[in-house]
């Protein structure tokens, strides 16, 4: 198990290390912040949760050949993304969170990542400081907290939240793509392709979609919004 890391104040973006090619050089180890990074996945999906993961480890303490490894999990492809994900958890400290469908209806798809955000945050039981992939810091934590654009390029924390987070949510849609085939769930993780806009077409809603994305389906047949690629 990773050792319990001491308080820390959250960087600022300008101590961050630049973007590169390959973004995490073990020889730069010694740059990157002892934090809690925090990524969400599922965000623009028409059904399912919103999947989080919060995670932390020391990247000085981190195995430099995974550190190597880790990137933003949409650069990844899914192999990558399923080696990589029972390293991550063997030798960091890590805690999930879902924004159910439900929840994504009543208060709104940002509010619903949000409160995941803070309960995988707290999941975790460790005083430090956390980085938040995007433009929102989490609400109601006990520690400093700061987002970061583009965060998991440049925090190698936020990468691997990134890669769990992903990992562990499509392996939920291709488990409920068995019970829902009209959807093709096992291809497009619940994003709106083609495909998943014409099984809601023929069959409507399932019991997984957000009607808030596709309230528009069992009354005219058409969903509002644009489609997004579902490595997102």
């Amino acid at each position: 198990m990773a050792p319990r890391p001491k308080p820390a104040q959250a960087p600022s973006p300008k101590t961050l290390p630049p973007k590169a090619l390959r973004p995490f050089d073990p020889a730069r180890a010694a740059t990157y912040p002892a934090v809690i990074g925090c990524d969400e996945v599922g965000r623009g999906a028409l059904c399912g949760p919103v999947m989080v993961a919060a995670v932390w480890f020391d990247p000085l303490a981190f195995p430099a050949e995974i550190l190597a490894r880790l990137d933003d999990s949409k650069r990844l492809d899914r192999a990558t993304r399923e080696a990589l994900t029972p390293l991550i958890r063997a030798h960091a400290r890590v805690s999930l969170a879902a924004g159910s469908r439900a929840l994504v209806d009543r208060v709104n798809v940002r509010g619903a990542t949000l409160d995941a955000m803070r309960r995988a945050v707290a999941g975790l039981g460790l005083d430090a400081a956390v980085l938040v992939d995007g433009r929102d810091a989490i609400p109601g934590l006990v520690q400093p907290c700061r987002a970061v654009v583009g965060g998991d390029r440049l925090v190698p924390q936020i990468a691997a939240a990134s890669i769990v987070a992903k990992t562990c949510r499509d392996d939920l849609m291709r488990r409920l793509a068995l019970r829902h085939p009209a959807y093709a769930w096992e291809r497009n993780a619940g994003y709106g392709t083609a495909a998943h806009l014409a099984g809601l077409t023929a069959q409507g809603r399932s019991p997984h979609h957000r009607v808030s994305f596709t309230g528009r389906f069992a009354a005219a047949g058409v969903v509002s919004g644009s489609s997004r690629s579902s490595n997102d």
